[in-house]
């Protein structure tokens, strides 16, 4: 019997069992694959929510948002390693940059406060110290330092003269002091940095010391965080703790340690000498700032920096370790060579 015009040959009964076999396998894969995207999305939606979560409880707890402030370390690290490792200029032009925005942050700081601050000189002699320590020798950048102060004292007490505000001779001394502390804490502390730099391997100390200021501060804010309870200096910083400074003393130690055996070539004890030193000066410049912040009456010096804060609030234990660091390297370098 043949087939009718224009009909092929009838499908084999296996043929229809395998197909309709094979789309139920199809259909309940399909429908695995939707139940496992729905659990996914489910888990990260959750995971999304406790995360959230724990970043308000943080942004409650210490007034700064981890997310937006882990964005802007790790982009901010990033420039800083890449320039030192590839480019030393680069570092300066940044280094320079920082300054001058350290300066004019704290200059309107203290202008707030009610001090007289003259912001024109201020930035002019701050680019000028930056600069000498990159590039001028060591009594040049000294001799700038003296002028600098000189010229800014000067300009105060001119200006002064000209407004006739009335002003007492203890406020006009104040405001003298004010506008040498604002060369002397940020450009001069600057251009001690500059000065470690351009030596030879400096990029690799300047890399180590900022590292070290860092993982203290990182340390000291994550074991206060998880542990802090009792207060370390309750009258300038009260959120301060000495759980925390545990914190930042092992991780000083332990960055100073590794950084000495696999980036400096010093020896490990050389390393605990370098992560003791910039671990003091990076608590007393924190506990400094904390102090003239206090003083001031302000939480940050500014809010450019989301989640951190202003820029000096990033600079206050970096500023202080750069002329540590400078001795450090004149003392312990030599060791490297043997």
């Amino acid at each position: 019997m043949t087939d009718a015009p224009g009909e092929g040959p009838a499908e084999p009964e296996a043929t229809r069992q395998t197909r309709r076999g094979s789309s139920a396998e199809s259909a309940a894969f399909q429908a695995h694959v939707r139940a496992a995207r729905e659990e996914f999305e489910t888990q990260v939606a959750h995971a999304r929510d406790q995360f959230g979560e724990a970043n308000e409880r943080i942004k409650q707890r210490t007034g700064r948002d981890l997310i937006v402030a882990t964005v802007i370390g790790l982009a901010a690290g990033a420039v800083v390693i890449a320039s030192l490792i590839f480019l030393k200029w680069v570092f300066a032009i940044f280094a320079a940059g920082v300054a001058l925005l350290g300066v004019f942050e704290l200059g309107r700081a203290l202008q707030g406060a009610g001090r007289k601050i003259d912001l024109v000189p201020q930035l002019l002699f701050a680019v000028v110290l930056v600069a000498a320590g990159f590039f001028a020798e060591v009594w040049l950048l000294w001799v700038l330092l003296f002028v600098d102060v000189a010229v800014i004292v000067v300009w105060r007490l001119l200006a002064q003269m000209s407004a006739r505000n009335g002003r007492t001779y203890g406020e006009v001394l104040d405001d003298v002091l004010a506008a040498v502390l604002v060369q002397i804490y940020v450009a001069f502390m600057a251009s001690l940095a500059m000065l470690l730099l351009r030596e030879h391997n400096g990029e690799w100390w300047v890399l180590a010391f900022l590292i070290i200021a860092v993982a203290s501060d990182t340390g000291a804010y994550a074991t206060g965080l998880a542990l802090g309870r009792t207060p370390m200096a309750p009258r300038i910083s009260p959120k301060k703790t000495w759980e925390g400074f545990a914190g930042a003393v092992v991780a000083a130690l332990g960055a100073g340690m590794l950084l000495a055996l696999f980036m400096l070539g010093l020896p490990w004890w050389a390393g605990l000498v370098i992560g003791a030193v910039i671990l003091a000066t990076a608590t007393a410049g924190d506990l400094g700032e904390s102090m003239l912040k206090r003083d001031l009456g302000i939480k940050d010096m500014s809010s450019w920096l989301p989640g951190h804060g202003g820029v000096l609030d990033r600079l206050d234990s970096i500023l202080p370790s750069a002329p540590a660091a400078l001795a450090l390297f004149l003392l312990l370098s030599p060791l490297a060579a043997l």
